[in-house]
């Protein structure tokens, strides 16, 4: 891989990184107001900016350090406790994490340098940001103020005038990582003055043995700046775990400074007389303390020299305290397990995961077939291997989805901004709770409820929730309280989106369904059934338009959506208290466990998570559309009619009870075949308009199976039953 691909991939890194520590700062700010701790939430904040900030640098992307640069200054103001939390405040910093986000993904689009049109926008918000720089009126996006330029070599000895040394050792394949070292240095000048800086050589071999490619340059540095050690720190993010990275102030102990000489690569005489030149030690003070040093060095029983830890001396020359040493080691201790835990973790493209979960569908099919082969063998041996392939295939399969699954806390996140600036725009006090954000859902059915969600809650902010007047009048607060809550269920991932509003006008949906000619007037309905009538096509209540509803475009689209997603969709209201809209999803839209059964020469295929019970259908239950089942009237659909089969009943048909929702329906079919790993096949565009429908599969035997869409037929009951209703209201009248 060349430089240039290098630097490509370090840029792309740089862009995902950024925009997910940019989503962080937003939900930062969103919090910040309400926290118990702000003080984190403030430092976690302006962390991010200067992350931010540092990374752009490196890659030379000045307009957005400029910008970044002057965020960063009132978030330093505000951590400062310069500045107080304020809702005018945080209505300022949002936009610019808005703008950010956009100059970042600019740069992912190839924008390497400032768009004039940004760079016009940028400013304005940067203007809103004045009030807030404590008199600091120098910060422009157009302009930054570059630092003198004081780097030399070192020949002889030099007064020290900074007060911060680093010790800079780069990989040997920082350049083959798409890292340059002098970037770095370079951008050590954006923090302070570096006033002496010595090359170190000694690492290059011999001209033959080189290699372009490679680092092997070493440096040392004295800066002088006002910037904290972490913000230092932070310059070298990331090259710190290839690199040998030591930041020590120059009125460091001798134990400290003897520390760094043991870590380096060279050879402690070379290094004892840099520091020397450097004017860091006198050479008294460092041949005094190198004997110390071996002194204090103990013998073991393996005749291996260890030295005395430096916080022990530290200890005991009266330096330092205990308690600060031990603290010291603790968070030390505290780093390294996070440190160990990041590096468990890698960042595997979507794609590439996409391409493993077809695979593995493939496999599963492939299985089967050998399976199905392997029964009708008298092989003994070959069934039980078969059957061991077939549990480990099935553990793989399991495994694969699991990468998939991504907590949906983060998708619901992003509703703290939305709520807070369409309650603003609206002119109400609403608050957004969220629980179950730690429920895992597929990757891809994250990335397409978004909108849905969006639509949900926008209607429940303009529709569901009363303004602060009339709440009060109801005796309720006068803050209103929009809810999002996610948790499984019977093999499904469940979202609610609720609210503590007025709740549903259920006469008032069932009026304007009759003004439209959607239901009889003298239709008798269930709240359910009347409920359902909001996302009906172009359907809506609303006395008056806005800009979030009111045309009826919106309900319909979240339930074709949600259907997309082999989902289905119901509402709960009590007048007065509020109400709930709750979504049905699967938990992955690639492999499922399903159960065969068959209809003449067909084979279908039912989710075994709809599944309740499978039982025999009465002899004398033949032509009805009902059955008793321990009790409780079934209503039961005979599949053969549903898709045209034709032929003749055999002499014992079956009922497979499928739930779904709280609603129990029976599958009247031929034969049960058992238990099937399903990969679901989408069908073309030809059949999408299918009903009950959700997909196809291949079986082991190379036929093709229609996997049922439990949740439309059951819809399909529903309406066929409301149909007859209607037709015997008619007849009656």
């Amino acid at each position: 891989m060349s430089f240039d691909d290098e630097m490509r991939e370090a840029l792309v890194t740089f862009t995902i990184e950024s925009l997910e520590l940019l989503q962080d700062m937003e939900e930062g700010l969103l919090t910040i107001e309400t926290a118990e701790e702000p003080a984190e939430h403030i430092n976690a904040i302006f962390r991010t900016a200067h992350t931010i900030k540092g990374s752009a640098g490196l890659f030379g992307l000045d307009h957005i350090v400029a910008f970044t640069h002057v965020v960063e200054s009132v978030l330093d103001s505000l951590r400062d406790g310069k500045l107080d939390i304020s809702s005018d405040l945080i209505a300022a910093l949002l936009p610019c994490t808005d703008h950010i986000v956009l100059l970042i993904r600019g740069v992912s689009d190839g924008q390497m340098q400032a768009d004039p049109a940004l760079t016009a926008s940028g400013q304005a918000l940067l203007d809103k940001l004045q009030p807030y720089l404590q008199g600091d009126t120098q910060h422009s996006v157009a302009t930054t103020a570059e630092k003198p330029d004081h780097i030399e070599s070192l020949g002889s000895p030099a007064q020290v005038t900074g007060n911060w040394h680093l010790s800079l050792r780069f990989g040997i394949d920082s350049f083959r990582e798409g890292m340059d070292p002098l970037a770095f240095i370079s951008y050590l000048k954006t923090l302070g003055d570096i006033v002496h800086l010595t090359t170190i050589s000694q690492g290059i071999p011999e001209a033959e043995l080189m290699d372009a490619e490679s680092s092997y340059l070493g440096f040392e540095i004295e800066l002088k700046s006002e910037a904290h050690k972490t913000d230092i720190e932070n310059v070298f993010e990331f090259v710190r775990d290839s690199s040998i990275i030591r930041i020590l102030p120059a009125d460091s102990e001798i134990g400290d400074y003897i520390q760094l000489i043991k870590e380096l690569p060279e050879d402690e005489k070379f290094l004892g007389e840099l520091l020397i030149n450097s004017g860091a030690v006198t050479q008294r003070e460092l041949e005094a303390a190198l004997q110390s040093q071996s002194k204090r060095e103990v013998s073991t029983a393996n005749s291996v020299q260890i030295s005395q830890p430096i916080g022990e001396i530290l200890i005991e020359q009266q330096a330092v305290q205990q308690p600060i040493v031990a603290a010291a080691l603790e968070k030390q201790k505290q780093i390294k397990d996070k440190k160990n835990t990041e590096n468990q973790s890698i960042r595997v493209d979507a794609d590439r995961l996409d391409k493993l979960i077809d695979l593995i569908g493939e496999l599963v099919i492939s299985s089967a077939g050998v399976n199905l082969r392997s029964q009708l063998s008298d092989d003994t041996i070959l069934k039980e291997m078969t059957g061991n392939v077939m549990r480990l295939i099935e553990e793989v399969r399991g495994t694969t989805l699991q990468l998939r699954m991504v907590p949906i806390g983060a998708t619901f996140a992003r509703f703290q901004r939305i709520v807070r600036d369409v309650s603003k725009e609206l002119g109400k006090d609403i608050e957004l709770s969220i629980s179950g954000g730690d429920t895992e859902v597929d990757k891809s059915v994250v990335e397409k409820i978004g909108d849905p969600l969006m639509h949900l809650v926008r209607n429940s902010m303009d529709h569901g929730i009363e303004p602060a007047d009339v709440r009060l009048q109801n005796g309720k607060p006068a803050k209103g309280t929009l809810r999002l809550n996610a948790y499984h269920a019977s093999g499904s991932i469940v979202i609610e989106v609720g609210d503590d509003g007025g709740g549903l006008n259920r006469e008032r949906i069932l009026q304007k369904a009759v003004e439209r000619g959607m239901v009889s007037a003298n239709a008798n309905l269930s709240d359910q059934e009347i409920y359902a009538l909001i996302f009906e096509p172009g359907f809506s209540t609303a006395q008056q338009l806005s800009n979030l509803s009111g045309r009826g475009v919106g309900m319909d689209v979240v339930k074709s959506n949600v259907t997309a997603l082999r989902g289905s969709i119901e509402v709960d209201s009590e007048s007065g208290k509020g109400a709930t809209m709750r979504i049905y999803l699967p938990l992955t839209l690639a492999i499922i466990d399903g159960f065969m059964v068959s209809i003449e020469q067909s084979t279908f295929v039912i989710p075994l998570d709809k599944i309740h019970e499978c039982v025999a259908l009465p002899t004398d239950n033949a032509q009805r559309e009902f059955m008793d089942l321990r009790g409780q009237v079934l209503p039961l659909i005979r599949l053969r009619n549903v898709f045209n089969l034709g032929g003749t009943p055999p002499a014992q048909e079956n009922v497979v009870v499928v739930e779904y929702a709280g609603n129990k329906m029976g599958l009247i079919v031929d034969q049960l075949l058992g238990e099937f790993q399903t990969v679901i096949k989408p069908l073309g565009s030809l059949f999408a308009h299918i009903k009950g429908v959700a997909g196809s599969t291949i079986l082991g035997t190379g036929k093709v199976a229609l996997i049922l869409d439990v949740p439309s037929l059951i819809e399909w009951v529903d309406r066929k039953n409301l149909v007859l209703q209607q037709s015997d209201v008619r007849e009656e009248a």
